[in-house]
């Protein structure tokens, strides 16, 4: 799946002119976390989170009204993180989420001909997951345990295409206990699996969930 089909296209920027007051009013009327920055070519050059405006912004038990007003009137630049990660609509949703992860971070531009196109979130990342796992539709989870070795999807598949089951997603992993095997975790449109599971214990394939009464957990 690419960025172009999971980003938001309609995204609330600022300048680095602007004020952090207004970085204020803007998050909590759109209800977002993030505000890219940009220059007068639509070029990110910043980002600000709600995280960097409630550090930037004087405590509430401050009494000197003043003293915030002040505050509030500095310009977003000297807040904002810059220079921004940033992908390309045509990057892989999977990278993206590798970016989230080793950059400790929860929200990318997207930039194409070093203009602002989209943007991705933590939360669009989560909806995306959903989908691809197929857990948004109502369906049965059967987890096998085959060889690693080339040529086990398509064998497993065969069974699963003798039932004419409806696939809503495959995944694959690797079995931690033994790199020597991993799992194929698929999710079929039925509410009983119990026919294609004996299937594939027919055909010698260890499976792991659902497990029967009495089986070792």
């Amino acid at each position: 799946m690419l960025v172009e089909e999971v980003m938001k296209r309609e995204v609330i920027t600022l300048t680095p002119a602007d004020s952090i007051a207004t970085a204020v009013k803007l998050l909590n009327q759109h209800h977002i976390r993030h505000i890219p920055i940009v220059d007068d070519k639509n070029c990110v050059v910043g980002i600000v989170s709600d995280r960097d405006v409630r550090d930037a912004s004087p405590s509430i038990l401050d009494k000197n009204a003043q003293d915030e007003a002040v505050q509030l009137r500095n310009p977003i630049e000297t807040i904002m993180t810059s220079p921004v990660t940033t992908v390309h609509p045509l990057d892989f949703v999977e990278e993206i989420a590798s970016i989230f992860y080793e950059q400790e971070i929860a929200c990318v531009p997207v930039m194409k001909n070093d203009k602002l196109v989209g943007i991705v979130t933590e939360k669009d990342m989560l909806h995306t997951l959903i989908q691809l796992t197929g857990t948004h539709v109502q369906s049965s989870q059967i987890e096998i345990k085959v060889p690693n070795k080339p040529g086990m999807l398509p064998q497993v598949m065969q069974i699963f295409g003798k039932r004419k089951v409806n696939i809503s997603s495959v995944l694959i992993y690797p079995y931690q206990a033994d790199s020597f095997y991993k799992i194929i975790v698929v999710r079929i449109q039925t509410m009983n699996p119990l026919p294609t599971i004996q299937d594939l214990k027919d055909a010698d394939y260890e499976v792991l969930w659902p497990k029967n009464p009495g089986d070792p957990s």
